[in-house]
């Protein structure tokens, strides 16, 4: 196989592993910045210098330039871009998303970057608009898929080619081509046309878009985000499994005169400090990097940094286990990233088969938090408690003589035995003073309890009177609540 990719440490539905392309290593997650042979701010041996593992260039660009189109295939890709690294090279789908045809089939791209030396080989597919009909997107991943297996038939299995994903905003078509996707052979899927959905801060519909993908494609496939190119985002996006994004948004914001934050971006001219510690930052102020006669290269280079800083961030998260505190923080930045967030947390079953068992901390942030996948798993086990005809849930620390099986109590997960309160997520978890959000999730614990066990008779004791009317609603008479 030319491209193979092996999951190492995994938390919700994101991982770190690695990527082999032709026997080269990436490490994942990862950023693959965007070049452009006409218009290089940062060149591709600056970008090995950044830690950057892999790119992505445009092989029709390179077709249609009368500067590069022969020359690319005498001198191969890797020594006319001085790059040793993985390169991925797109076939002109963005161009046809934009400009609506191009001027090449895609046997014509496909055997093209083939003969430049391309890593990863990208069909002629069809990138559906957001807001295409439901016939019109039909008809365009049929054609999608139509040119998936030719690329398969011309070049055989072993072809390092990527196996684009398109469905527009229908949830059923991305499913259905992920799944064909993946039948075919297809183990670098690209989830492919999103771009206007970020443009647009549409991060609900992006949410769905990514998990109805991810529903079907096989476990084993590497998930590259098309077009997924600011930091703040990198999170949610790497929560749902997506394994790579690329980016062209560290040249296009330099040169609009925007600097990148994983919490936004701020135009240069309106910054009084540099929120930053990377080199650019470091060796200048804020007036000093606004009159640079080389402005746009140390932004570029600034938002190349703060990118691939936020990848490494990731990466960590993802080792530790506390992705989702991450998730949390980044979302809260934006109105409509929160709104994704919220998205994301109706899919929590989903989501819960791929968690890991055990983390280092549960932090409670808010009302959110109470429908992480850590506090849906832990409620789903309530069932397999062995209990005593006669149970107390207690509140407090007050009197707990006279019953068969006694249960402590902790919001957002509900009751507990003793033997537990040292172990995840019980004992590594921080709450604050209690809210209403994560009572009223602790007593539907109280409630998945009884249902599970119908031959006991569960009392609670020690709630303070603030909780009694959630109490009442969430257990709905299952439970008794003592004075």
């Amino acid at each position: 196989m030319a491209i193979a990719f092996e999951s190492l440490d995994s938390d919700i539905a994101g991982r770190t592993g690695k990527l082999v392309v032709n026997k080269k290593v990436v490490k994942t997650p990862a950023l693959l910045p965007v070049i452009n042979p006409h218009l290089q701010l940062v060149t591709p041996r600056e970008l090995k210098e950044m830690g950057v593992e892999a790119l992505i260039t445009n092989a029709y660009i390179f077709s249609q330039s009368r500067q590069y189109s022969e020359r690319v295939k005498e001198e191969g890709l890797h020594k006319l871009l001085d790059f040793d690294g993985v390169i991925m090279t797109d076939s002109g789908s963005f161009q046809l998303s934009v400009y609506g045809q191009v001027s090449i089939t895609n046997e014509q791209t496909l055997s093209y970057q083939k003969a430049i030396g391309s890593d990863i080989w990208v069909p002629l597919d069809i990138p559906t608009s957001p807001d295409a009909d439901r016939e019109t997107a039909e008809r365009e991943l049929a054609i999608t898929m139509e040119r998936l297996r030719e690329a398969k038939e011309l070049f055989g299995n072993d072809a390092p080619i990527a196996g684009p994903v398109q469905g527009s905003l229908y949830q059923d078509l991305r499913g259905k081509a992920a799944k064909e996707v993946g039948d075919l052979g297809f183990s670098f899927c690209p989830i492919g046309a999103v771009v206007p959905l970020m443009e647009a801060y549409r991060y609900r519909d992006l949410v769905d878009v990514v998990m109805a993908a991810k529903r079907t494609l096989p476990r084993s496939s590497c998930v590259h985000l098309f077009g997924a190119g600011h930091p703040a985002m990198f999170a949610l996006a790497a929560a749902m499994g997506c394994d790579l994004f690329d980016s062209a948004a560290y040249a296009l914001y330099a040169k609009e005169g925007r600097y990148l934050t994983t919490h936004g971006s701020f135009k240069i001219d309106e910054l009084a400090d540099l929120p930053c510690s990377c080199a650019v930052c470091r060796s200048h102020t804020a007036e000093e990097l606004r009159t640079a006669k080389d402005r746009t290269r140390l932004l570029a280079l600034h938002n190349l940094a703060v990118t691939l800083g936020e990848i490494a961030r990731i990466r960590q998260a993802i080792a530790d286990g506390t992705l989702w505190e991450l998730v949390d923080e980044r979302c809260r930045n934006h109105p409509q990233m929160l709104s994704g967030y919220r998205r994301l947390l109706t899919h929590n079953a989903e989501l819960e088969r791929f968690d890991r068992v055990s983390k280092r901390r549960f932090f409670y942030r808010g009302d959110e938090t109470c429908a992480r996948t850590e506090v849906l798993r832990y409620q789903n086990q309530l069932a397999r408690l062995r209990l005593g005809k006669e149970v107390l849930v207690a509140c407090d620390n007050g009197v707990r003589e006279g019953y068969d099986t006694v249960l402590s109590f902790k919001p957002p997960f509900g009751p507990y035995p003793d033997a537990l309160k040292e172990t995840f997520p019980i004992g590594q978890s921080e709450i604050p003073e209690w809210d209403a959000a994560m009572v009223r999730q602790a007593c539907r614990g109280i409630r998945l309890l009884c249902e599970s066990h119908r031959e006991s008779r569960i009392r609670v004791a020690g709630l303070h009177r603030e909780w009694k009317g959630i109490f009442a609603e969430e257990t709905q008479g299952c439970a008794e609540l003592l004075e």
